[in-house]
């Protein structure tokens, strides 16, 4: 039985995608941009290159199997993990190899080998590399859509854009790359009181080594790419550790890397369970940067790696502040779209409005409206709000939703919830003594907190322990810049949604949101170093011409 429910879900999920990939060739020939025709919808694996990913899998077991040195083994432990279907109860959707620290330390052995000829790479070599998996990810999206579809519940139209987006950063990248890391600076001694020109100093950028990426469950690919882009154009080498739950599409990325033909060891992934190989791989002493978008667990990463870089993005508590003279239209629409995408699992969803006392019911009648729009359902069939990620998750919002409940909020819409499906929640009369005031959620519920001056709501954003994005709308772009400027985010948005891109743009956050900063250009400097070469004369010398 359930062999036959996951035949019929998959070719569900086969003719939303080749809808998707029909509508996004039609957008892209709108611009101007000519485009292939669209796949035939009959086919299984449409979109993808027939036996592209076969030996990710074990051909015996069918688990998933782990990259070492440009190719794909079955871990020696003898055991996997299992990655579930958040959609249909939890039930299975793929295993994956539990990785043994010897098969770990195999890979970073490799790494550092192929690092040391990677980095003499031509700059132009390692962007052609990138432009070829970039390719193999257009021509092979359909498998990987998939699986983001099956492990994570995204909508079968997100999962295909995830992944054209994500091949549209590795191109970028690529560019990117080659203008910033084409050239670099000459500076003259002379500049500085009391020295002639007697010194040449050459400055450039090189890579650090071994980077450790390490995306989250809800965007596998993108989040994983924009790490590994970056470093692999920099001249590093990765090894990735997927997540448990997209770890699937997250491998198929990999098989993308390895098929444009990068060098064994460049590019590599070992799978498991965080508990038994999470430490040892942040902990590495071959490990020289690590990249890390998730949680908590974050925090603890941070304070164990020692003297490596580190890029980290840790999640936010993003406030929608709406000022009175707001385009309330404009604001709740923006509410809606910010707060309940992919079911508010994004690190830069809307997790709280804080509206002004005399436009507050206004407001929530328009968010509510819309709301009431929302369809509910099953990812493949492209519904708005999907199964948040795990039993856990769901059990985590709805314990939120009770302490609000229990200490005097309104629910604007009645709590419902099915295993670890959640109807779109909106809460209103939400104070400070809440736990949902504070906590991130992670889901479709989004608390609604009335204030009555600037004041009131600049205290409520700053201090909160997060302080990744925010939002402000007024039509008063004086106002609004005093109310950016205050806001202790990284970002902040006026008026428009939270949002992480572009994936040119800055991404960064502040306090516990994380450490550093993202964006294609940010992420190759963090992942490079400077090194400089001196030239010492016997005699000054100036430049004439």
């Amino acid at each position: 039985a359930r062999a036959a429910t996951t035949a019929s879900t998959r070719a569900r999920i086969a003719r939303t995608l080749a809808r998707a990939r029909s509508a996004t060739l039609a957008t892209r020939d709108a611009r101007g941009v000519v485009a292939s025709a669209p796949p035939d919808e009959g086919r299984a694996r449409r979109m993808s290159t027939a036996g592209f990913y076969d030996d990710v899998r074990d051909a015996t077991t069918r688990a998933m199997r782990y990259s070492v040195d440009g190719t794909w083994r079955t871990s020696a432990s003898g055991s996997t993990c299992e990655a579930l279907n958040p959609s249909k109860a939890n039930a299975p959707a793929n295993r994956f190899q539990a990785c043994t620290t010897s098969e770990v330390d195999e890979v970073f052995a490799k790494a550092r080998e192929a690092q040391r000829t990677w980095q003499r790479t031509p700059l132009h070599a390692r962007a052609a590399l990138l432009h070829r998996a970039a390719t193999l990810m257009r021509e092979n999206a359909g498998e990987m859509a998939e699986a983001l579809v099956l492990e994570v519940a995204k909508g079968a139209k997100d999962a295909r854009v995830e992944v054209e987006r994500s091949a549209d950063l590795i191109d970028y990248t690529a560019e990117e790359g080659v203008r910033l890391l084409g050239e670099g600076k000459l500076l003259m001694s002379d500049s500085f009181p009391g020295n002639d020109r007697t010194k040449l100093c050459m400055a450039s950028k090189v890579p650090v080594g071994i980077i450790l990426c390490i995306p989250p469950f809800n965007y596998p690919v993108n989040l994983c790419v924009s790490k590994i882009a970056p470093a692999l154009i920099a001249g590093n080498t990765v090894v990735v550790k997927p997540p448990t739950q997209g770890c699937t599409a997250t491998l198929h990325m990999i098989q993308c890397f390895l098929k444009a033909g990068f060098p064994a060891g460049t590019v590599q992934a070992v799978t498991g369970r965080g508990g038994e190989i999470g430490d040892y791989l942040t902990t590495h002493p071959e490990v020289n940067a690590i990249s890390f978008t998730g949680g908590e667990t974050g925090i603890r990463v941070a304070q164990k790696a020692g003297m490596v870089a580190l890029q980290t993005e840790l999640g936010g508590k993003d406030a929608c502040i709406v000022l009175p003279d707001a385009d309330l239209d404009l604001a709740a629409k923006s509410i809606v779209k910010g707060g309940f995408s992919y079911s508010g699992q994004r690190c830069t969803a809307v997790k709280l409005v804080a509206v002004f006392e005399e436009v507050a019911d206004e407001l929530l009648s328009k968010v509510n409206a819309q709301i009431a729009k929302m369809t509910v359902g099953q990812p493949e069939d492209d519904a708005t709000i999907t199964a948040v990620v795990s039993k856990s998750s769901a059990d985590f919002i709805q314990s939120l939703v009770v302490d609000a409940e229990s200490k005097g909020a309104r629910l604007c819409q009645e709590w419902r919830r099915e295993d670890n499906l959640i109807w779109p929640l909106l809460i209103d009369n939400v104070t400070h003594d809440m736990k949902i005031c504070w906590e991130e959620p992670f889901g479709p519920v989004l608390p609604v907190v009335r204030v009555k001056s600037d004041a009131e709501a600049l205290e409520l954003v700053n201090k909160s322990r997060f302080g990744l994005q925010g939002c402000v709308f007024t039509k008063d772009i004086d106002r609004a810049i005093q109310m950016a400027d205050a806001m202790e985010t990284g970002t902040v948005q006026i008026n428009g949604p939270p949002a992480r891109g572009p994936d040119h743009f800055p991404f960064q956050g502040v306090k516990d949101s994380g450490i550093g900063s993202q964006g294609i250009t940010n992420s190759i400097n963090v992942m490079t170093k400077v090194k400089s070469t001196v030239i010492n004369l016997s005699k000054p010398s100036y430049t004439v011409a």
